[in-house]
């Protein structure tokens, strides 16, 4: 098991166990969590998968990672997201059992030869978390990008599947904030720098119309809600309020992802999203060894993240 303290390696691992943490209760209620928490990593439930199977959360974000080994361009993403569905690349144990639907209509669309950044849905009911999930190796562009090319590129990859305004907005306001969590700030540091250098981007059309959804985000307090007022479901805007929710309110990485797993609802999603933020914060050393030695394709992902590094260095 590597213990050289590694960003990419911890994004990348810290998004992988907290999809396998929600997998296999994934839909179930948050009144069945309260009476059944989650406190360690389980197996099979909703997906009946292995315990340290993660779900399309991760699978799309790793096929995001490789791709970005060799450059950035959305048309090779878009086309490693048509081979995860339909050759089960980058899945854990060789078969798709998760997928959104917006996602799914989106491969139909790369199938049919459209465009990547053209595939995604643009209706207001295109607004699930499928890209938000997926987002993270885009904050490792940082190393060579000033932050106004990686939001308009992270804005490019969200395309791909769900392009609606509000949708890029939430990958944004994410990157932004694991930007800031690179640099070396804290989580609440990042928070609300990270929120500060980006509102700007959101002030004209298209975005101007919908950055009034994020308000409960802008305010810089979302860890002052109450967990009743924290929604889990599919909703873009809500998963991306409960994982700010889940890191700014806790004081570890294992704290994080079980406090957003068990908010119940979509569970891989909501701790995927936390997971890539708590991963940042607390480092590759703040991941449970435990929970490393069950995941699928660990000595995968850790290659992956490796090469990753060699191509995005931190620092350069």
């Amino acid at each position: 098991m590597v213990d050289r303290e590694s960003p990419v390696m911890a994004g990348l691992l810290g998004v992988c166990v907290a999809d396998a943490l929600g997998v296999p209760v994934e839909f179930t209620s948050r009144d069945e969590r309260r009476q059944d928490p989650v406190t360690d990593m389980r197996g099979y439930g909703t997906w009946n998968q292995p315990p340290g199977t993660w779900s399309d959360d991760s699978s799309l974000m790793l096929c995001l990672a490789e791709s970005l080994c060799t450059g950035f361009d959305t048309e090779d993403i878009g086309d490693r997201f048509r081979r995860w569905y339909t050759e089960a690349y980058w899945t854990p144990h060789g078969d798709v059992f998760d997928i959104g639907g917006t996602t799914q209509q989106a491969i139909a669309q790369l199938q049919r030869g459209i465009p990547a950044v053209e595939a995604g849905g643009k209706g207001e009911s295109n607004n699930g978390n499928g890209s938000l999930m997926r987002i993270l190796p885009m904050a490792f562009c940082a190393s060579r990008w000033e932050l106004a090319q990686v939001i308009q590129q992270t804005h490019a990859v969200s395309c791909i599947t769900h392009a609606h305004p509000r949708s890029q907005i939430a990958c944004g306001l994410y990157i932004s904030i694991a930007v800031r969590l690179l640099q070396g700030d804290d989580l609440a540091t990042a928070y609300q720098t990270g929120l500060q250098q980006v509102t700007s981007f959101y002030q004209s059309p298209p975005f101007v119309a919908e950055w009034p959804a994020f308000a409960r985000i802008t305010t810089g307090q979302i860890d002052q809600l109450p967990d009743d007022a924290i929604t889990s479901g599919g909703y873009v805007v809500h998963t991306l309020e409960a994982s700010l929710w889940c890191v700014l309110t806790t004081q570890s990485y294992r704290d994080a992802v079980l406090k957003a797993v068990n908010l119940g609802g979509d569970t891989d999603t909501t701790a995927a999203v936390t997971g890539g933020l708590a991963g940042l914060a607390y480092g590759l050393a703040g991941l449970p060894r435990e929970w490393l030695g069950a995941i699928a394709r660990y000595d995968d992902i850790v290659n992956l993240a490796q090469r990753l590094e060699q191509t995005w260095p931190m620092g350069a």
